[in-house]
Protein backbone atom coordinates (compact mmCIF):
# COMPACT_ATOMS: atom_id res chain seq x y z
CA UNK A 1 0.00 0.00 0.00
CA UNK A 2 3.07 2.22 1.12
CA UNK A 3 4.72 1.82 -2.31
CA UNK A 4 1.00 2.46 -4.17
CA UNK A 5 0.97 5.71 -2.03
CA UNK A 6 4.77 6.82 -2.95
CA UNK A 7 4.14 5.81 -6.47
CA UNK A 8 1.10 8.16 -7.05
CA UNK A 9 2.75 10.97 -5.04
CA UNK A 10 5.37 10.81 -7.57
CA UNK A 11 3.00 10.78 -10.34
CA UNK A 12 1.60 13.96 -9.10
CA UNK A 13 5.10 15.43 -8.64
CA UNK A 14 5.74 14.90 -11.90
CA UNK A 15 2.72 16.13 -13.95
CA UNK A 16 3.11 19.15 -11.79
CA UNK A 17 6.87 20.17 -12.79
CA UNK A 18 5.70 19.13 -16.54
CA UNK A 19 3.09 21.81 -15.90
CA UNK A 20 4.98 23.76 -14.27
CA UNK A 21 8.22 23.91 -16.76
CA UNK A 22 5.27 24.68 -19.62
CA UNK A 23 5.33 21.02 -21.03
CA UNK A 24 1.41 20.29 -20.34
CA UNK A 25 0.79 20.18 -24.11
CA UNK A 26 2.74 16.90 -24.02
CA UNK A 27 -0.10 15.10 -22.41
CA UNK A 28 -2.67 16.43 -25.18
CA UNK A 29 0.08 15.60 -27.95
CA UNK A 30 0.04 12.24 -26.42
CA UNK A 31 -3.42 11.74 -26.38
CA UNK A 32 -4.34 12.57 -29.97
CA UNK A 33 -1.35 10.54 -31.22
CA UNK A 34 0.00 7.40 -29.22
CA UNK A 35 -3.32 6.66 -27.60
CA UNK A 36 -4.73 6.73 -31.00
CA UNK A 37 -2.13 4.33 -32.64
CA UNK A 38 -0.55 7.34 -34.41
CA UNK A 39 3.13 8.12 -34.11
CA UNK A 40 2.72 11.81 -34.87
CA UNK A 41 0.23 14.20 -36.12
CA UNK A 42 -1.53 13.36 -39.32
CA UNK A 43 -4.19 14.12 -41.86
CA UNK A 44 -6.92 13.18 -40.16
CA UNK A 45 -6.65 14.70 -37.02
CA UNK A 46 -8.75 17.67 -38.31
CA UNK A 47 -11.72 16.21 -35.84
CA UNK A 48 -9.00 16.05 -32.56
CA UNK A 49 -8.80 20.04 -32.12
CA UNK A 50 -11.24 22.98 -32.33
CA UNK A 51 -11.34 24.79 -35.66
CA UNK A 52 -13.19 27.57 -37.26
CA UNK A 53 -15.09 26.89 -40.24
CA UNK A 54 -14.60 28.39 -43.76
CA UNK A 55 -17.34 28.54 -45.68
CA UNK A 56 -18.64 28.11 -49.12
CA UNK A 57 -22.00 28.93 -50.68
CA UNK A 58 -22.52 28.34 -53.85
CA UNK A 59 -20.54 24.60 -54.66
CA UNK A 60 -18.75 24.95 -58.61
CA UNK A 61 -18.02 21.27 -59.57
CA UNK A 62 -14.25 20.99 -61.78
CA UNK A 63 -15.57 20.21 -65.54
CA UNK A 64 -14.06 17.04 -66.64
CA UNK A 65 -12.14 17.19 -69.93
CA UNK A 66 -13.25 14.69 -72.25
CA UNK A 67 -10.45 12.37 -71.63
CA UNK A 68 -10.89 12.51 -67.64
CA UNK A 69 -9.73 9.36 -66.05
CA UNK A 70 -9.00 7.34 -69.35
CA UNK A 71 -5.68 6.96 -69.24
CA UNK A 72 -4.03 4.92 -66.44
CA UNK A 73 -1.18 5.87 -64.43
CA UNK A 74 2.08 3.84 -65.37
CA UNK A 75 3.95 1.82 -62.98
CA UNK A 76 6.34 4.55 -62.30
CA UNK A 77 4.17 7.20 -60.89
CA UNK A 78 1.41 4.68 -59.77
CA UNK A 79 4.40 2.94 -57.84
CA UNK A 80 5.69 5.86 -56.51
CA UNK A 81 2.17 7.19 -55.04
CA UNK A 82 1.34 3.76 -53.18
CA UNK A 83 4.50 3.58 -51.98
CA UNK A 84 4.34 6.92 -50.37
CA UNK A 85 0.88 6.08 -48.94
CA UNK A 86 -0.78 8.99 -50.91
CA UNK A 87 -4.26 9.62 -50.38
CA UNK A 88 -5.32 11.49 -53.32
CA UNK A 89 -3.87 12.24 -57.02
CA UNK A 90 -5.51 15.35 -59.27
CA UNK A 91 -4.15 16.63 -62.40
CA UNK A 92 -5.91 19.93 -63.62
CA UNK A 93 -5.13 20.89 -67.23
CA UNK A 94 -6.38 23.52 -69.07
CA UNK A 95 -9.13 24.57 -65.95
CA UNK A 96 -10.51 21.32 -66.34
CA UNK A 97 -9.85 17.95 -64.41
CA UNK A 98 -7.96 15.33 -66.05
CA UNK A 99 -7.12 12.77 -63.63
CA UNK A 100 -8.43 12.11 -60.20
CA UNK A 101 -7.38 8.51 -58.14
CA UNK A 102 -7.93 7.82 -54.30
CA UNK A 103 -6.52 5.26 -52.22
CA UNK A 104 -6.70 3.75 -48.49
CA UNK A 105 -10.65 4.73 -48.42
CA UNK A 106 -10.18 8.51 -49.20
CA UNK A 107 -12.66 9.81 -51.82
CA UNK A 108 -13.66 13.37 -53.47
CA UNK A 109 -14.79 14.84 -50.48
CA UNK A 110 -12.33 13.68 -47.77
CA UNK A 111 -10.90 16.48 -46.16
CA UNK A 112 -7.53 16.05 -45.03
CA UNK A 113 -5.09 18.04 -43.09
CA UNK A 114 -2.48 20.91 -45.34
CA UNK A 115 -0.51 20.76 -42.65
CA UNK A 116 2.55 24.05 -44.06
CA UNK A 117 0.79 24.41 -47.07
CA UNK A 118 -1.84 26.78 -45.17
CA UNK A 119 1.54 28.94 -45.26
CA UNK A 120 1.20 30.15 -48.68
CA UNK A 121 -2.61 30.57 -47.94
CA UNK A 122 -1.34 33.05 -44.76
CA UNK A 123 0.80 34.93 -47.03
CA UNK A 124 -2.95 34.89 -49.77
CA UNK A 125 -4.67 36.42 -47.20
CA UNK A 126 -1.56 39.27 -46.56
CA UNK A 127 -1.87 40.09 -50.11
CA UNK A 128 -5.85 40.73 -49.90
CA UNK A 129 -5.48 42.68 -46.58
CA UNK A 130 -2.84 44.82 -48.62
CA UNK A 131 -5.65 45.24 -51.39
CA UNK A 132 -8.01 45.55 -49.38
CA UNK A 133 -6.31 48.81 -47.30
CA UNK A 134 -6.20 47.09 -44.12
CA UNK A 135 -2.36 46.67 -44.17
CA UNK A 136 -0.40 49.79 -45.65
CA UNK A 137 2.36 48.00 -47.09
CA UNK A 138 4.68 44.71 -46.97
CA UNK A 139 7.59 47.00 -45.29
CA UNK A 140 4.99 47.73 -41.80
CA UNK A 141 6.70 46.65 -38.98
CA UNK A 142 5.29 43.68 -36.31
CA UNK A 143 5.43 45.97 -33.94
CA UNK A 144 2.74 48.14 -35.82
CA UNK A 145 0.71 45.50 -34.77
CA UNK A 146 2.50 44.35 -31.20
CA UNK A 147 4.13 47.12 -29.79
CA UNK A 148 6.02 44.85 -27.38
CA UNK A 149 7.93 44.04 -29.81
CA UNK A 150 9.94 46.98 -30.25
CA UNK A 151 11.50 46.54 -26.73
CA UNK A 152 12.65 42.37 -27.91
CA UNK A 153 16.29 42.37 -29.51
CA UNK A 154 16.34 42.33 -33.46
CA UNK A 155 12.56 42.55 -33.49
CA UNK A 156 12.15 46.11 -33.63
CA UNK A 157 12.76 46.55 -37.39
CA UNK A 158 10.86 43.15 -38.02
CA UNK A 159 8.59 43.32 -41.23
CA UNK A 160 5.75 41.34 -42.24
CA UNK A 161 7.62 40.44 -45.42
CA UNK A 162 10.60 39.29 -43.48
CA UNK A 163 7.78 37.11 -42.01
CA UNK A 164 6.80 35.80 -45.42
CA UNK A 165 10.01 35.68 -46.53
CA UNK A 166 11.22 33.65 -43.99
CA UNK A 167 13.77 35.66 -43.30
CA UNK A 168 12.96 37.01 -39.29
CA UNK A 169 15.53 36.42 -37.33
CA UNK A 170 13.30 34.08 -35.00
CA UNK A 171 14.71 31.68 -32.33
CA UNK A 172 12.61 28.59 -33.56
CA UNK A 173 14.34 24.99 -34.56
CA UNK A 174 11.67 23.74 -37.32
CA UNK A 175 11.76 20.03 -35.40
CA UNK A 176 8.59 17.75 -36.24
CA UNK A 177 9.88 15.06 -34.41
CA UNK A 178 11.26 16.33 -30.81
CA UNK A 179 8.35 16.75 -28.39
CA UNK A 180 10.01 19.32 -26.62
CA UNK A 181 10.70 22.13 -29.46
CA UNK A 182 8.23 24.73 -30.63
CA UNK A 183 6.65 23.14 -33.56
CA UNK A 184 4.93 20.31 -30.79
CA UNK A 185 4.06 23.19 -28.40
CA UNK A 186 2.91 25.30 -31.23
CA UNK A 187 0.48 22.32 -32.45
CA UNK A 188 -0.75 20.89 -29.24
CA UNK A 189 -0.92 23.58 -26.87
CA UNK A 190 -3.52 25.86 -25.61
CA UNK A 191 -1.79 29.48 -26.74
CA UNK A 192 -0.68 29.91 -30.03
CA UNK A 193 0.13 33.66 -28.38
CA UNK A 194 2.28 32.26 -25.78
CA UNK A 195 4.07 29.57 -27.87
CA UNK A 196 5.24 32.23 -30.36
CA UNK A 197 5.40 35.61 -28.08
CA UNK A 198 8.16 33.65 -25.48
CA UNK A 199 10.34 33.20 -28.34
CA UNK A 200 13.54 35.30 -28.65
CA UNK A 201 15.34 36.57 -31.63
CA UNK A 202 18.66 35.23 -32.45
CA UNK A 203 19.78 37.73 -35.58
CA UNK A 204 18.71 41.05 -37.36
CA UNK A 205 15.83 40.03 -39.52
CA UNK A 206 16.49 40.17 -43.36
CA UNK A 207 20.02 38.57 -42.94
CA UNK A 208 18.87 34.97 -43.14
CA UNK A 209 16.40 32.78 -44.80
CA UNK A 210 15.22 30.33 -42.59
CA UNK A 211 12.25 28.22 -42.58
CA UNK A 212 10.21 28.52 -39.45
CA UNK A 213 6.08 27.80 -38.53
CA UNK A 214 6.80 30.63 -35.97
CA UNK A 215 7.42 33.33 -38.96
CA UNK A 216 4.28 32.38 -40.52
CA UNK A 217 2.00 32.13 -37.13
CA UNK A 218 3.72 35.68 -36.29
CA UNK A 219 2.55 36.73 -39.54
CA UNK A 220 -1.14 35.38 -39.30
CA UNK A 221 -1.47 37.41 -36.03
CA UNK A 222 -0.55 40.45 -37.51
CA UNK A 223 -3.04 39.73 -40.72
CA UNK A 224 -5.89 38.94 -38.34
CA UNK A 225 -5.11 41.97 -35.84
CA UNK A 226 -5.73 44.12 -39.61
CA UNK A 227 -8.55 42.81 -40.86
CA UNK A 228 -10.55 42.65 -37.74
CA UNK A 229 -11.75 38.99 -38.15
CA UNK A 230 -11.28 35.46 -38.16
CA UNK A 231 -8.85 34.38 -40.36
CA UNK A 232 -11.27 32.05 -41.07
CA UNK A 233 -14.18 33.81 -42.15
CA UNK A 234 -11.61 36.43 -44.07
CA UNK A 235 -10.17 33.54 -46.12
CA UNK A 236 -14.30 32.41 -46.58
CA UNK A 237 -15.16 35.89 -48.05
CA UNK A 238 -12.42 36.55 -50.25
CA UNK A 239 -11.48 33.55 -51.62
CA UNK A 240 -13.70 30.50 -50.46
CA UNK A 241 -16.93 31.18 -51.60
CA UNK A 242 -15.54 33.05 -54.76
CA UNK A 243 -13.53 30.01 -56.19
CA UNK A 244 -16.88 27.89 -55.59
CA UNK A 245 -15.16 25.63 -53.33
CA UNK A 246 -17.41 22.12 -53.30
CA UNK A 247 -17.44 22.12 -49.19
CA UNK A 248 -16.71 24.39 -46.20
CA UNK A 249 -13.40 23.55 -44.99
CA UNK A 250 -12.27 24.08 -41.42
CA UNK A 251 -9.03 25.41 -39.88
CA UNK A 252 -7.96 23.87 -36.16
CA UNK A 253 -6.92 26.91 -33.78
CA UNK A 254 -6.07 27.54 -30.48
CA UNK A 255 -8.51 27.34 -27.48
CA UNK A 256 -8.31 31.23 -28.07
CA UNK A 257 -10.07 30.51 -31.60
CA UNK A 258 -6.84 31.78 -33.23
CA UNK A 259 -6.15 29.98 -36.21
CA UNK A 260 -2.72 28.07 -36.80
CA UNK A 261 -1.75 29.68 -39.74
CA UNK A 262 2.11 27.65 -40.46
CA UNK A 263 -0.72 24.68 -40.73
CA UNK A 264 -4.02 22.72 -40.49
CA UNK A 265 -6.69 23.99 -43.29
CA UNK A 266 -8.40 20.48 -43.27
CA UNK A 267 -10.03 20.56 -46.83
CA UNK A 268 -10.45 18.13 -50.07
CA UNK A 269 -8.23 17.39 -52.73
CA UNK A 270 -10.33 18.83 -55.43
CA UNK A 271 -11.18 21.99 -53.25
CA UNK A 272 -7.01 22.55 -53.23
CA UNK A 273 -6.66 21.82 -56.73
CA UNK A 274 -8.70 25.57 -56.91
CA UNK A 275 -6.17 27.22 -55.25
CA UNK A 276 -3.89 25.98 -57.55
CA UNK A 277 -5.51 27.20 -60.18
CA UNK A 278 -6.40 30.35 -59.22
CA UNK A 279 -2.87 31.41 -59.17
CA UNK A 280 -2.47 29.98 -63.06
CA UNK A 281 -4.90 32.36 -64.10
CA UNK A 282 -2.81 35.17 -62.45
CA UNK A 283 -5.17 35.65 -59.83
CA UNK A 284 -8.41 35.72 -61.27
CA UNK A 285 -11.71 33.35 -61.14
CA UNK A 286 -13.95 34.22 -64.04
CA UNK A 287 -14.30 38.16 -64.78
CA UNK A 288 -13.38 38.64 -61.17
CA UNK A 289 -9.63 39.55 -59.89
CA UNK A 290 -9.29 37.84 -56.32
CA UNK A 291 -5.70 38.82 -55.87
CA UNK A 292 -2.89 41.18 -57.14
CA UNK A 293 -0.95 39.70 -60.08
CA UNK A 294 1.60 42.00 -58.95
CA UNK A 295 1.23 40.17 -55.20
CA UNK A 296 1.37 36.68 -57.17
CA UNK A 297 4.16 37.37 -58.70
CA UNK A 298 6.25 38.20 -55.47
CA UNK A 299 4.85 34.83 -54.02
CA UNK A 300 6.63 32.59 -56.54
CA UNK A 301 9.48 34.98 -57.35
CA UNK A 302 12.68 32.86 -55.08
CA UNK A 303 14.76 35.17 -52.97
CA UNK A 304 18.31 35.39 -53.38
CA UNK A 305 18.89 34.64 -49.12
CA UNK A 306 16.61 31.14 -50.01
CA UNK A 307 18.73 30.29 -52.16
CA UNK A 308 16.32 30.84 -54.98
CA UNK A 309 14.06 28.16 -53.69
CA UNK A 310 11.56 30.00 -52.15
CA UNK A 311 9.48 33.37 -52.21
CA UNK A 312 6.51 33.94 -50.10
CA UNK A 313 4.76 30.98 -49.32
CA UNK A 314 6.15 29.05 -52.11
CA UNK A 315 8.52 26.67 -52.63
CA UNK A 316 10.15 27.33 -56.37
CA UNK A 317 11.94 24.97 -58.82
CA UNK A 318 12.96 27.12 -61.83
CA UNK A 319 16.35 24.97 -61.47
CA UNK A 320 14.30 21.86 -63.14
CA UNK A 321 13.55 21.69 -67.05
CA UNK A 322 10.09 21.97 -66.72
CA UNK A 323 9.59 25.12 -64.12
CA UNK A 324 6.93 24.86 -61.16
CA UNK A 325 6.02 26.38 -57.83
CA UNK A 326 4.03 25.12 -55.30
CA UNK A 327 2.42 24.88 -51.96
CA UNK A 328 3.85 22.23 -49.58
CA UNK A 329 2.96 20.62 -46.41
CA UNK A 330 4.62 18.23 -44.30
CA UNK A 331 3.96 14.55 -44.93
CA UNK A 332 3.78 15.16 -48.70
CA UNK A 333 0.82 17.68 -49.42
CA UNK A 334 1.47 19.55 -52.80
CA UNK A 335 -0.54 21.89 -54.96
CA UNK A 336 1.82 22.24 -58.01
CA UNK A 337 1.84 24.93 -60.53
CA UNK A 338 3.34 24.01 -63.67
CA UNK A 339 2.51 27.00 -66.24
CA UNK A 340 3.95 25.45 -68.97
CA UNK A 341 1.61 23.24 -69.32
CA UNK A 342 -1.26 25.16 -67.63
CA UNK A 343 -1.00 22.45 -65.20
CA UNK A 344 -2.04 21.72 -61.55
CA UNK A 345 -1.13 18.73 -59.51
CA UNK A 346 -2.67 17.70 -56.24
CA UNK A 347 -1.04 14.94 -54.13
CA UNK A 348 -2.59 14.82 -50.51
CA UNK A 349 -1.25 11.69 -48.05
CA UNK A 350 0.81 10.47 -45.04
CA UNK A 351 4.31 9.73 -45.37
CA UNK A 352 6.74 10.46 -42.81
CA UNK A 353 10.09 9.17 -44.70
CA UNK A 354 9.54 12.00 -47.24
CA UNK A 355 13.25 12.68 -49.00
CA UNK A 356 14.39 16.35 -49.01
CA UNK A 357 17.57 15.94 -50.74
CA UNK A 358 16.73 18.77 -53.91
CA UNK A 359 18.41 21.70 -51.96
CA UNK A 360 15.56 21.07 -49.14
CA UNK A 361 12.87 20.45 -51.31
CA UNK A 362 11.22 17.05 -51.61
CA UNK A 363 12.25 15.16 -54.38
CA UNK A 364 8.77 13.59 -55.02
CA UNK A 365 7.50 16.89 -56.29
CA UNK A 366 9.81 16.76 -59.67
CA UNK A 367 9.64 13.30 -60.05
CA UNK A 368 5.69 13.73 -60.43
CA UNK A 369 6.17 17.08 -62.02
CA UNK A 370 8.12 15.62 -64.98
CA UNK A 371 6.33 12.31 -65.04
CA UNK A 372 2.85 13.91 -65.59
CA UNK A 373 3.95 16.82 -67.83
CA UNK A 374 5.30 13.64 -69.98
CA UNK A 375 2.39 11.35 -69.28
CA UNK A 376 -0.49 14.30 -70.02
CA UNK A 377 1.00 16.57 -72.48
CA UNK A 378 2.06 13.89 -75.47
CA UNK A 379 5.19 14.17 -75.04
CA UNK A 380 6.00 10.72 -74.20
Amino acid sequence: MAIFIYFITFMIAALAIFYILGYGYLFNGISKTYLRGKMSANIDDGKLFSANTIATKSPVPWEKDPQYNKKELPDTIAGDLIRSETASFIVIKDGKMLHEQYWKGYHALSATNSFSMAKAITVMLLGKALEDGKIRSLDDKFSDYFEDFKNKDFARNLTLKHLAQMESGLDWDEDYKNPFLPNARAYYGRSLMKATFSRKFKSDPGEKFEYQSGSTQLLGFAVRKAVGQSLAGYLSEKFWIPLGMEQDATWSTDESGMEKTYCCIHSNARDFAKLGQLFLNNGKVGHQQLLSPYFIEQMKTPTKRSGEIYGMGFWVNNDNPVKHYYFLGLQGQYIIMVPEYNMVIVRTGSYNNLPKTDRGRPDQVKFLVNETVKLFSGNE
